[in-house]
């Protein structure tokens, strides 16, 4: 036993001194054999032809230098497109490091339309000491206002010259904007008729199955959680810009705005009995087609029955 315990503690002192089990090979020789599979590794890339890029990417200041990589010392294209990358807090991190190249006005003007895809200001002649990483400080600032009170919102807006006072521009600055809280633009936009209209007449529905159509526009105009006249509102607005957008579509189908409206209604109540858990007895296939061509009956049985598969495979209209 005293020499299994030897052999154990001699093969621990073994390993610790960098040799292997089988070829007794010492950590120098190792660390050796790594370096000229790398070099080897490094000549073939150069032999391929071109820049190596990994070595590019391992430019230091200094030799004896660790740490992330001196953007500074790359071309500059690469050293853009590294920050391209990078949300508004972390670019302005970088800034602190690479000012000039962190401080570019086209990464600034590249996140302000990613997030706010539309601005009146954008289509007119920047003022006199204008960048675009202010008015993205700006049009942050004016999304929170918007997200507490939208009327003070618009006019924080308009006040910095970001939006024109027309229902138009500010239409398509909502159809263009994900940051805005969809709670309080429902009660902007109940409140902005006007705006509705406008912002209703910038979705393109054309050759759109009516579900696929009816989730798009909620998901743009949220619908609110209740029965009201501020859901017949929008579904009868859905209902006129879907057969604007279809006109042969809605001639072959013999539809009219008021049947849309009325399959639209149909398509809301089916999406909840299918999907709410209080509702034991679902609809059946059957009943739904009778049903909505009891209510309209110039709709041809095999497109209600589409309309349910749709529902019963995808799910709600306006989750």
């Amino acid at each position: 036993m005293g020499q299994g315990l030897w052999r154990v503690a001699r093969n621990q002192q073994l390993q610790h001194q960098g040799f292997s089990g089988q070829g007794f090979l010492t950590r120098e020789h190792g660390r050796r054999i790594a370096t000229n599979n790398v070099s080897n590794t490094s000549q073939r890339k150069q032999a391929q032809g071109g820049i190596d890029i990994y070595h590019l990417l391992k430019t230091r200041k200094s030799k004896e230098q660790e740490g992330f990589i001196n953007l500074e010392m790359l071309p500059p294209e690469l050293s853009f497109t590294i920050l391209s990358y990078l949300n508004a807090t972390d670019l302005c991190l970088a800034s602190c490091v690479w000012q000039d190249l962190a401080n570019d006005e086209l990464l600034w003007q590249g996140l302000c339309k990613s997030t706010w895809g539309h601005c009146s200001i954008y289509n007119k002649n920047p003022p006199l000491g204008f960048s675009f990483r202010k008015l993205y400080m700006q049009l942050d600032e004016g999304s929170l206002t918007f997200n507490a009170n939208p009327d003070e919102g618009v006019n924080y807006f308009m006040s910095k010259g970001i939006l024109d006072d027309s229902p138009k521009e500010i239409a398509k600055f909502i159809f263009c904007t994900r940051t805005l809280n969809w709670k309080k633009l429902r009660i902007y936009l109940d409140e902005r008729r006007d705006v509705l209209d406008d912002l209703v007449t910038l979705h393109n529905f054309r050759n759109q199955f009516l579900p696929n159509a009816l989730r798009e526009f909620f998901r743009h105009i949220h619908a609110p959680e209740e029965r009201g006249e501020y859901l017949e509102t929008l579904i009868t607005k859905f209902s006129h810009r879907f057969c604007a957008c279809n006109p042969d579509l809605m001639r072959e189908l013999g539809l009219s705005p008021d049947a849309v409206y009325v399959l639209c209604y149909s398509l809301i109540l089916l999406s909840i009995d299918l999907t709410s858990p209080h509702v034991k007895n679902k609809m059946s296939k059957r009943e739904f087609i009778r049903n909505t061509r009891r209510a309209a009956q110039n709709i041809s049985e095999d497109f209600v029955g589409h309309l349910y598969d749709n529902i019963y495979l995808i799910g709600h209209v306006a989750a």
